[in-house]
């Protein structure tokens, strides 16, 4: 049995003043971590308990002093939240499924399938990944406005199904099923797509649980193409939407960020409870059995 390397040994902290030093080390930058990534949050949802003199006083108070969630309240009736909610909700759903549809074709047919010149059309994708995503706006847009698919959500969810990423971590995985499982089904007469749909996709539920989890996290927070292409103001976005009432319209401050605590919760709860299944998928790498 290999021995497992560790910065301290076992030995080492077997010894009590050793052990102490360690575990306080360890709890002390365990805390500081934490400081650093949870202070944003909560700030942001203790601004939204305060009220616009306490906000905009000079003095920064960590703790509100009159807290109230007046400004959650005016916030979820003045700027229509349960609306713009709603639109990002369908279109986030409606992104994963379009999403799913498109890259797990495409992974299949690049892992399973070998269509001619596969290797070059992959190598095609995976270098969309090096460009910067501000330089395929333009050409992007012009494309979805020819096609008259701007105020459509058609213009949200066919570019992001061309996701280089998904395609990679799908195909990845496709790779390391077992090809003896995959022949022993087209014996018995199963079509590719009848192995796709009962054997592919059951035995890939870990990185299919971590492509759904990024699909719908960048819809849902993605900001500048949702700008571009939703231009009707009733059809835009939650995180859209919020832009424009604070650039047209005298929202106060603790109003505007109690908008974007409530915009921020749902994708918060989503990785807390889904942070196994996103480091467990990317490292599934092969079938066990």
């Amino acid at each position: 049995m290999a021995a497992t390397r560790t910065l301290i040994s076992d030995i080492a902290l077997k010894r009590p003043r050793t052990r102490a030093v360690y575990f306080t080390v360890l709890a002390v930058t365990t805390v500081a971590v934490a400081a650093v990534f949870l202070y944003p949050l909560y700030w942001m949802a203790t601004a939204g308990l305060k009220t616009p003199a306490d906000f905009a006083a000079q003095t920064v108070t960590v703790i509100p002093r009159n807290p109230s969630i007046s400004a959650y309240a005016d916030a979820w009736d003045h700027m229509r939240i349960p609306h713009f909610f709603l639109n990002t909700v369908y279109y986030a759903i409606g992104g994963w499924i379009v999403q799913l549809a498109v890259d797990v074709s495409a992974a299949y047919a690049l892992s399973r399938l070998r269509p001619m010149f596969g290797g070059a059309i992959f190598a095609g994708m995976l270098a969309t990944l090096m460009l910067p995503v501000a330089a395929l706006l333009v050409p992007a847009y012009l494309t979805l406005s020819d096609l008259d698919l701007i105020n459509s959500p058609w213009g949200l969810w066919l570019p992001a199904a061309a996701n280089g990423f998904n395609i990679y971590v799908l195909k990845r995985f496709f790779d390391n099923i077992p090809q003896e499982i995959l022949e022993a089904a087209w014996m018995d007469g199963a079509s590719r797509m009848r192995t796709l749909t009962s054997i592919v996709l059951p035995l890939s539920r870990p990185v299919l649980a971590v492509i759904s989890i990024f699909s719908i996290i960048g819809m849902w927070k993605d900001f500048l193409w949702p700008m571009l292409v939703m231009q009707d103001p009733d059809k835009q976005t939650l995180s859209v939407a919020l832009q424009r009432l604070s650039a047209s319209s005298q929202v106060p401050p603790t109003e505007m960020i109690a908008g974007m605590t409530i915009a921020a919760i749902p994708m918060i709860v989503i990785f807390v409870i889904f942070q196994r299944h996103i480091l467990g998928g990317l490292s599934a790498g092969a079938v066990k059995g």
